[in-house]
Parts: C-alpha cells; sequence; structure tokens
C-alpha cells in the first residue's frame, strides 16, 4: 500500500498531462464519469464501471492562455456541447488504463487544437533557366511527333 489510497499495480496516475511545453491539463477542472462498457459478457465483465468519460470545461478553464483558448474554441466547435470537451474511453478492461487513454486523448487534442497555425507558404519564382529548358524540351518532342507522320512517305 502506497499512502492513504490503494494503487494499482502500476502505481498512481502518470502525473500532469502535458499539452505543450509548460502548460498542462488542470487536475481540478477535469469531470470524470465512470459506467458501464457495452461489449461482449463474460464472468465480471460488465459489473465493473470501466468506460470513462472525461469532460473539460474548456469555455470557463484558466489554465490555457487566452489565444490558445480561442484558438482550441473554434477548432473544436464541432466537438464541443456548452462549452464542454467531452472524450469516452473503453478499449481496456480496466477502469484505470481506461482513464489514463481518456486523460492522453484529452490532451492531444487540446495539443493539436491550440497548435499555431502553419506559416503561410511564400511563392518561389521558377529559376529562367529551367523554364527555358522545358520549353526547348517540350519543342524537341513536338518535332520528334511531327516526323512519325506518315506525310512525306510517298
Amino acid at each position: 500500500m502506497t499512502g492513504p489510497r490503494r494503487r494499482g499495480i502500476m502505481g498512481g496516475m502518470s502525473g500532469p498531462y502535458v499539452i505543450r511545453g509548460s502548460v498542462s491539463l488542470p487536475e481540478a477542472e477535469l469531470m470524470w464519469r465512470f459506467s458501464r462498457s457495452s461489449g461482449p459478457g463474460g464472468q465480471h465483465v460488465n459489473t465493473s464501471d470501466s468506460q470513462v468519460e472525461l469532460r473539460f470545461d474548456l469555455a470557463a478553464t484558466e489554465a490555457l492562455p487566452p489565444v490558445w483558448k480561442q484558438r482550441a474554441l473554434e477548432r473544436l466547435a464541432g466537438r464541443l456541447v456548452g462549452g464542454v470537451l467531452t472524450v469516452r474511453a473503453s478499449e481496456h478492461r480496466s477502469q484505470w488504463r481506461n482513464r489514463e487513454t481518456a486523460a492522453v486523448r484529452l490532451a492531444s487534442l487540446l495539443a493539436e487544437a491550440t497548435a499555431p497555425p502553419p506559416k503561410p507558404r511564400r511563392p518561389t519564382r521558377i529559376p529562367r533557366g529551367i523554364n527555358e529548358r522545358r520549353l526547348r524540351e517540350k519543342k524537341q518532342r513536338g518535332d520528334t511527333k511531327r516526323g512519325r507522320s506518315g506525310r512525306d512517305w510517298g
């Protein structure tokens, strides 16, 4: 036993889930809900609440920098219900592993949604020599094909 609460075989929950840099998911703002997983039965399998639903109030959080928050609200607009982002996990048979999966999934979703937009592409000019060579080769090819027509054979 470690401390007042008994931990699983793997130890405690693996720390704060980093979104990017020094910003991580605030444990206090995560809302957990557990329910029975669907799927094939078996002894004890559907009697434990192993499905995990993790909710994070994106609209009300103060953990993210304002710019990131705005970006995430815009990009995840389709997934939000009242400003709350919900992630479900039920792949694993143990609740603990599903909790890990859900938290990691939420962190990666937020990391993706808060990423800065890609730099705009600067159009580059094609060097004159390359363009001239292309036109020269085109002309040569056209001449070759023109030479194949059977006009001159009489």
